[in-house]
């Protein structure tokens, strides 16, 4: 077997450096630069000749052995390119004991030497090989003790409800340690509470979202998985919980006690009740044998509740609403001429029709946000494009590399473009029909007269355009209509009047 023994000074051996600094060791004022330099002194006052520099600047020491330029290191390695490694001391090789050891088997397997600058390491020999194990057990220790005094700093900021300025929730940024709405991310996050609210399928959600060409956070195309993540993230109703789990292998994770969590309240994106009644489909579909179901072809089938708590339904065959949960009931044509009759006190009552039109009006602003967000990206993409091209006209990149940058953006821009028609006409609609209340009052009347012969599907859209929820009891029914007092609550009014 050969040896490696290496005399200092009588050697002309081929060696690489390397240099690695993480980001928060170069703000420190750790250059690499700095260790470049003394490494290149060194193999000159030794008389070796540098044939490799290997660059893992802004790298954490946490595990570097699957980054490319490891892996680059250790093919030359192998082949016999260089026979000895440099570095300024053994925490740039690696703060991972595991592969610290590895590396040091690996090449001693391959006849190659580790020499460290710092603790004067040298692997040729069997002093060198055994420090350079016991100083690989000191770095681990000092890793395992910055991440104790990290996670001690967690828990206490968490337990006095300080932000630990982390990564924030998609729509949303953190801005002087709060937590506000992200201006391009916000609208799209409140679209797909509305589409899911809609189709009840996260599946469908994430494709609408990417045909009208939106992406999420990493420019990456929508899943059902992010979908969910950001549906019941509590954020959007105005209350952000962080320091919740924690990593418990690979790709597992923990949910840690509730005492540790903290809390961060911060504008909502959406109504609570619209999170409330995502989340509540979303737990539904969970359970077992239990699936999405087709969008109902009742007019009250989205809005009719038992006082028991249970969601009511037409069973097939039946002309009633029924609760699976307790067997309440009450026929089709009853609700209907119950709602009938509501639609009368609504429509004449020129106020409720004044605070309905206010609603209108910021369901408007809300489009109008979302347009503004769609138009911004349109123009991120574009100016990506410009940029990927200018580099390509320069020779910093390949027609290869020019196609795989370029030809997404333009996909997703044809998407963005496509969808942009339809939402500047969904904000023109929205204009042309914010009327004054005596206008509204004018159609009112007529609906309510025509009411009785539209079909179902106009009516249940109606219904839900007007009403938030109807709950049904015993001899009793209850309608809560949108932005309005509930119809007891109404007649509590009117009795005291």
């Amino acid at each position: 077997m050969k040896t490696s023994i290496h005399p200092l000074g009588t050697d002309l051996r081929n060696v690489g450096i390397w240099i690695r600094v993480s980001t928060e060791e170069q703000a420190k004022g750790e250059a690499p630069e700095h260790h470049l330099e003394r490494a290149k002194m060194y193999a000159t006052a030794r008389g070796w000749n540098i044939v490799e520099v290997y660059d893992l600047a802004g790298q954490s020491g946490k595990a570097v052995v699957e980054h490319p330029e490891a892996k680059r290191m250790m093919a030359d390695v192998k082949r016999g390119h260089i026979q000895a490694l440099l570095f300024s001391k053994l925490a740039r090789l690696s703060r991972n004991l595991r592969e610290v050891q590895d590396f040091g088997d690996f090449f001693r397997a391959n006849n190659a030497d580790l020499i460290s600058l710092n603790e004067s390491i040298d692997t040729s020999t069997a002093g060198g090989r055994m420090f350079f194990h016991l100083l690989g057990v000191f770095a681990q220790w000092e890793r395992e003790e910055i991440v104790e005094r990290v996670n001690a700093s967690v828990l206490t900021r968490a337990k006095m409800g300080k932000p630990i300025n982390g990564h924030a929730p998609y729509g949303y940024r953190w801005v002087d340690k709060k937590l506000v709405p992200h201006p391009d991310e916000a609208p799209i996050r409140s679209k797909a509470y509305e589409l899911f609210r809609q189709h009840r399928r996260k599946g469908t959600v994430a494709k609408l979202l990417n045909a009208s060409g939106y992406r999420t956070r990493e420019s990456k195309l929508w899943r059902d998985m992010h979908v969910r993540r950001v549906l019941v993230e509590t954020s959007a109703k105005g209350i952000y919980f962080f320091n919740r789990v924690k990593k418990n292998g690979e790709w597992l994770y923990a949910e840690k006690p509730e005492s540790e969590w903290g809390k961060v309240v911060c504008e909502p994106i959406v109504p609570e009740s619209l999170w409330n009644e995502v989340n509540q489909i979303i737990e539904e579909q969970a359970k077992v044998n239990r699936f999405p179901g087709k969008l109902p072809t009742y007019t009250f089938g989205n809005l009719a509740w038992c006082a028991c708590g249970g969601k009511m339904y037409v069973r097939s065959g039946t002309p009633k609403y029924v609760c699976r949960k307790c067997t309440n009931r009450i026929p089709i044509a009853d609700l209907e001429a119950i709602f009938h009759q509501e639609l009368q006190v609504f429509f004449t009552a020129p106020e409720k029709l004044a605070a309905h039109l206010t609603k209108a009006n910021l369901t408007l602003a809300e489009k109008e946000l979302l347009l503004t967000s769609h138009q911004q990206s349109i123009q991120q993409v574009r100016e990506q494009m410009n940029r990927t091209h200018k580099l390509y006209l320069d020779g910093h990149i390949t027609g290869q590399g020019f196609g795989e940058f370029y030809k997404p953006a333009e996909e997703r821009l044809t998407q963005l473009t496509k969808e942009l028609p339809k939402l500047q006409a969904e904000v023109d609609f929205l204009k042309v029909n914010t009327l004054s209340a005596d206008a509204v009052m004018t159609e009112a009347r007529a609906l309510y007269g025509r009411w009785p012969t539209l079909p179902t599907d106009e009516k249940r859209k109606i219904a839900e355009s007007l009403c938030q929820r109807i709950q049904v009891g015993q001899g009793e029914i209850e309608i809560t209509l949108s932005y309005l007092p509930t119809s007891e609550e109404q007649c509590k009014s009117q009795q005291q009047l």
